[in-house]
């Protein structure tokens, strides 16, 4: 209770215990509502400083704007209306702006201070000159009109007793990708927006709110471009206000922000772990004059350490190939994306993007030389040149090396690929989309498993995939879906159960390899519309429609599939997607869900077997490799007939040369059949450097794991949607297998392997395993952490022995009477 409160009760108890005339009794109540209305008052007035919300702010409002509504804008350049549109909007709402509040804390000692902020598109923060974190690319991006994430920092040690200068510039991001440049699409929820609350808690328990409203300031920021899709320039010379007056006198000006329109999505605490510059990589070999290859194809931006004259321009091109000249070719990943930055003159100057990154291994430099070099135009001077590589910060919880050279080698380049990719989402590639496909998230599951800690990006994913979930239940191949694609090509890229199926296998494998089932029982409810959804799709249980093995090999160029029916791929899906649910419903005790979608999932297996089974010849579809595997590994095969349809597969191996012809969803059931039934073959397969296969990368100097099995067929340099040999380097070959709660040590020494080493984090800790060949069989060395237990299988004759915390030494011999 109040002071003011406690005067009120105690005046008025006084009043009433004296002998006074209905008169006198009348003004003490009278005085007492009075005091009382004023005590309410000033308490009101009270809560408001301490709990007052924080608004919107920016520079302009999306109304004022004139921003077009939509995410139909997709492709090159806009044409007709949509061309008028965009021309029309304020230039200002593209802008990044800096804002800033100056404030005391004159109430008493700082106990405790801590922001949240979201400020979008992108934002960084400096307090009293000192940046706050050191994420990229932050907030996460998200469907802006479902969620908006902010972050919360503690910030104690920056704040002073006076004059605290809070400083927040804000880029675009996904949030307001207006284009300029290259552009994938053109989307926008509003012009550049923040979201500011500094909780300050003081030493007596006193808390005070800074927070964004209309008392902050404004002004244009040197970063005078930026575009997500097309790069990002920065003029120095506007870093000090006196000479910004000079250049652009505009940028010289706080102006008072407006109140913003607030995005429509619900604000929640960012759950993936930032993006950061994670590692850096300076030159390592000049090509002619201008160019550089950094050695790494990778995803981020360059950063230069320059000096030269006031005002003097140097422009940076980035690329992941060259063209036959030796400048840097952008031709398949987008074009034109460069840097610029324009020197404030003086000392040497260091400088990266903020805002923007790009997929690239080489650099192009104009209007600047490299120290030592001639310069008889007195150009400015590189004296550092570096790649920063911006990924997710999760940890890399597994190793892998083996005695393969080829498999260490692909695993070093799907691991730079997994990297590249990994931002706010796992994205296609870092360059011409930066999109969310979904496939690849549990297409390639165990590899991402067994390698990072994957909890929260794919608790992170999950919302994002379920906010981008259609009325309909129906679920579309991207997440966030930035962009609707529309046109006569469009329908198979627009859904296609293999990849919207994500909402289903992502929380399945979360509850498979960490234990918890939360995901399944937090979305249960669109889990279910999708299947469900699908179910209104088939037809007599036949689903046609989606891509189907997407980028299989064959001749030419890889695309759509060449050569597996779309229909069997859907429909095999829409049965493991209703059976998984099925599972799902027996476990959370849904037992209505549970009969139905059983029922159902055994009408699809009949209709399948009806539609693409030939019994005669016991082949699926057109007998490809990915008919047979997909039918195998998702048990579609009729009983008895799974060792005919194996040889099947065998025989069309063997009739491509011990090649492969599967593709980004082929590949996973193909190696998961041969693992099972022949993995001497699956080795041999793998084990080659002609093309298709990992090898053929690798031989041709690839640094990162390429888009098509051949890269000379071009696209993108930089995907990781065909890692499948990742899902089995150390559940399979080296050996460590988690699910379940349960751990088995089972090597697969096949081929040529002597010996494998790798470790894996699950449950309370690392497991790891270096096994080595001998005549005998297998020396073994097992590490299991405290308070586990692991199961280790003989692989030559399935005897198996449970082994408790420690480090095991073990001989697995062929023959176990000796």
């Amino acid at each position: 209770m109040s002071a003011n409160f406690a005067d009120i009760i105690i005046f008025t108890n006084f009043a009433l215990s004296r002998e006074l005339s209905e008169m006198s009794i009348r003004r003490v109540i009278a005085a007492t509502v009075l005091m009382f209305v004023a005590a309410l008052s000033i308490s009101a007035q009270n809560m408001k400083d301490v709990d007052n919300s924080p608004s919107w702010i920016g520079a302009i409002t999306k109304a004022d704007a004139h921003i077009p509504e939509g995410r139909s804008f997709s492709g090159g350049k806009l044409k007709g209306d949509e061309k008028l549109l965009w021309d029309a909007v304020d230039s200002l709402s593209r802008r990044s702006i800096i804002l800033n509040k100056v404030f005391d804390t004159g109430k008493g000692t700082v106990a405790k201070a801590s922001v949240k902020i979201c400020g979008l598109g992108f934002y960084e923060l400096t307090i009293n000159g000192r940046r706050v974190g050191d994420s990229e690319f932050a907030p996460a991006w998200s469907d802006y009109d479902k969620t908006v994430f902010y972050n919360v920092y503690d910030v104690t040690d920056l704040m002073l007793p006076l004059n605290n200068d809070i400083c927040v510039l804000l880029g675009n991001g996904f949030y307001n990708e207006q284009g300029g440049r290259y552009a994938k699409m053109r989307v926008s929820f509003g012009p550049p927006t923040l979201y500011f609350d500094l909780c300050v808690t003081y030493s007596d328990g006193q808390l005070e709110h800074i927070v964004s409203d209309g008392t902050w300031r404004y002004r244009l920021s040197p970063v005078t471009f930026n575009s997500i899709y097309g790069g990002e320039d920065h003029d120095a010379r506007l870093e000090d206000m006196g000479s910004a007056s000079e250049v652009m006198p505009e940028a010289a000006v706080w102006r008072d922000v407006v109140i913003q329109e607030s995005p429509k999505g619900v604000m929640r605490e960012q759950i993936a772990l930032p993006v950061k510059i994670m590692e850096r990589y300076s030159i390592h070999k000049r090509l002619g004059t201008t160019t550089f290859d950094m050695g790494q194809n990778l995803s981020g931006y360059p950063e230069i350490r320059v000096r030269g004259r006031r005002g003097q321009k140097v422009r940076l091109y980035v690329g992941e190939t060259l063209t036959p000249d030796t400048l840097v070719n952008q031709k398949q990943t987008g074009r034109p994306y460069y840097y610029t930055y324009t020197l404030r003159g003086g000392d040497s100057e260091t400088w990266h993007p903020r805002f923007s990154y790009y997929g690239y291994q080489y650099i192009q430099i104009e209007g600047a030389v490299m120290e030592g070099d001639d310069n008889p135009l007195g150009l400015p001077v590189i004296e550092d040149l570096q790649s920063c590589f911006v990924y997710n910060s999760a940890p890399k919880t597994g190793y892998f090396e083996c005695s393969n050279q080829l498999f260490n080698d692909t695993y070093r380049i799907i691991d730079r690929a997994i990297r590249s990719n990994w931002q706010a989402v796992w994205t296609d590639c870092p360059h011409r989309e930066k999109l969310g496909w979904l496939e690849q998230d549990w297409l390639n599951g165990e590899g991402l498993i067994y390698n990072y800690d994957c909890r929260a990006m794919i608790e992170q994913t999950m919302r994002n995939i379920v906010d981008a979930q259609h009325a309909d239940g129906s679920m579309p191949e991207i997440a966030p879906e930035y962009t609707v694609f529309k046109g006569s090509w469009a329908k198979p890229f627009l859904e296609s159960p293999e990849w919207g199926g994500a909402i289903i296998a992502l929380p399945v494998l979360y509850d498979s390899y960490y234990g918890s089932d939360k995901l399944c029982r937090e979305y249960y409810e669109p889990m279910l519309r999708y299947v469900d959804y699908l179910h209104t799709q088939d037809s007599c249980y036949i689903l046609n429609q989606g891509l189907g093995d997407w980028y299989d090999y064959g001749e030419g160029k890889a695309g759509f599939s060449k050569n597996t029916p779309v229909p069997l791929v859907a429909t095999a899906h829409y049965y493991k997607w209703t059976l998984s649910m099925a599972f799902i419903a027996q476990q959370m005790d849904k037992r209505e869900d549970e009969e139905r979608l059983f029922a159902r999932a055994d009408s699809i297996q009949v209709a399948y077997i009806r539609e693409f089974y030939n019994p005669e010849t016991h082949s699926f579809g057109t007998g490809s490799q990915a008919s047979n595997a997909i039918s195998r590994v998702l048990r579609l095969v009729p009983d008895g007939d799974i060792a005919k349809v194996m040889d099947n597969i065998y025989a069309d191996i063997a009739a491509h040369g011990n090649r492969l012809t599967t593709g980004d969803v082929g590949n996973r059931y193909l190696f998961e059949a041969l693992s099972i039934h022949n993995p001497k073959l699956l080795y041999e397969m793998l084990n080659h450097y002609d093309v298709p296969g990992y090898g053929y990368q690798i031989q041709k100097g690839m640094t990162t794991l390429t888009e098509q099995w051949n890269p000379e067929h071009g696209a993108s340099m930089n995907h990781f949607m065909m890692a499948h040999i990742n899902n089995l380097l150390i559940p399979f070959f080296a050996g460590i297998q988690t699910g379940g709660g349960e751990v088995w040590i089972w090597p697969h020494p096949v081929g040529d392997l002597q010996w494998c080493k790798a470790s894996t984090t699950a449950y309370s800790g690392e497991y790891s395993v270096h096994w080595q060949r001998n005549d005998d069989g297998l020396l073994m060395t097992v590490s299991i952490p405290d308070g586990d237990e692991a199961w280790v299988i003989n692989p030559f004759t399935q005897s198996s022995e449970k082994y408790c915390a420690g480090t095991h030494e073990i001989i697995l011999r062929k023959d176990e009477k000796k």
